[in-house]
């Protein structure tokens, strides 16, 4: 297992990290603290959750598999979220003081901790004042309810705003940014990961198979079946099956990921996670898994090394596509400039 900073802090966290959201959900208690101790055992130190997983149980599931390990708590980096509805009414939701307070102490209580080493906000909030939250947050760190903070889901100015308004008031700064990004998801590398590098911030991709479809498990103009994401609900978010099999470059990207996993005799799931861990800014990709033999498979990237050319291969295949203007070739010339003069 590699090793990084988390973003600009001095946190140290494993280049893979183990997202919970399959807990108390598509995973037993029993079967998520099976996946908890074979990840931690395979060197792994970064454990993501989040408040509105299984409408909490996920965050309990994991604060009783720390009690049962005390030894292991002192060497998790554990991260958490708010922001998204825990209840009905307006105040249970949203950035606002009043929400993350409530949702920041059900949190610590429920995973059994005095302190969260990450706590981010789960989306941006078009409601409450940037400042309201950044303050609540930094005031957060000041007490030591939480050691950093990041954020999920945030568009390119609007993670620079955050920074910079941090900045401008001395207060403690971003230091993440969970986004959706794999071979198929690519366009946050047009705003999203220009921001991030700016500032130093350590990305932490969410979905890095694309919702399964980089495994391979998906076959073209074959409806999915069985005890899959997609074999249980076909029409599931954004990865949904329709959309996806019925667009060709789905199928090109799935074809340069299997070429390259036959030469390496491993599953395409480790090609396509060995890839976006090399990506820049990329701190830490998290790794869903609802079973110990799903993870064991997925952590066997942290050992596969792509070659330039590979690397190459696969980030042509996937090429999103972008219009004239202001993300193709041309108007990326016209933001460049050679040292040495001239056009």
């Amino acid at each position: 297992m590699q090793y990084r900073t988390l973003g600009h802090s001095g946190a140290v966290v494993s280049a893979y990290a183990l997202g919970t959201m399959t807990f108390g959900a598509e995973a037993t208690e029993e079967a998520s603290h099976a996946v908890l101790d074979s990840y931690f055992d395979a060197g792994g130190n970064f454990i993501d959750t989040a408040d509105v997983y299984s409408a909490g149980a996920s965050e309990e599931i994991v604060g009783r598999w720390l009690a049962r390990r005390p030894e292991v708590r002192d060497k998790a980096v554990l991260a958490t979220k708010g922001r998204f509805p825990m209840g009905t009414a307006p105040n249970d939701v949203g950035t606002s003081r009043r929400h993350l307070t409530r949702a920041l102490d059900d949190s610590l209580r429920r995973l059994g901790v005095d302190q969260i080493d990450l706590y981010q906000l789960h989306a941006w909030d078009p409601i409450t004042p940037l400042e309201e939250t950044l303050r609540f947050l930094d005031d957060s760190v000041s007490r030591g309810k939480i050691a950093y903070y990041g954020f999920s889901n945030f568009l390119g100015w609007q993670l620079t705003k955050a920074v910079h308004v941090a900045r401008a008031h001395g207060w403690s700064p971003p230091v993440t940014l969970q986004p959706q990004y794999s071979l198929l998801v690519r366009e946050i590398e047009s705003e999203i990961v220009p921001a991030a590098l700016d500032a130093g911030i350590g990305l932490l991709p969410w979905s890095p198979l694309g919702g399964g479809w980089l495994s391979g498990k998906y076959k073209r103009d074959q409806p999915p079946t069985g005890a899959t994401r997609l074999g249980e609900n076909p029409e599931r978010g954004m990865e949904a099956w329709k959309a996806r099999n019925d667009n060709p470059h789905t199928w090109a990207v799935l074809a340069a990921v299997e070429d390259i996993a036959a030469a390496h005799d491993v599953s395409p799931s480790q090609v396509a996670l060995a890839w976006l861990a090399d990506r820049p800014a990329v701190t830490s990709v998290i790794l869903g898994a609802r079973t110990k033999e799903q993870l064991a498979d997925t952590l066997a990237a942290a050992d596969l090394q792509l070659s330039p050319d590979e690397t190459k291969q696969l980030t042509q295949a996937s090429q999103p596509q972008v219009g004239v203007y202001p993300y193709g070739p041309m108007a990326q010339e016209q933001r460049s400039r050679k040292i040495e003069g001239g056009r």
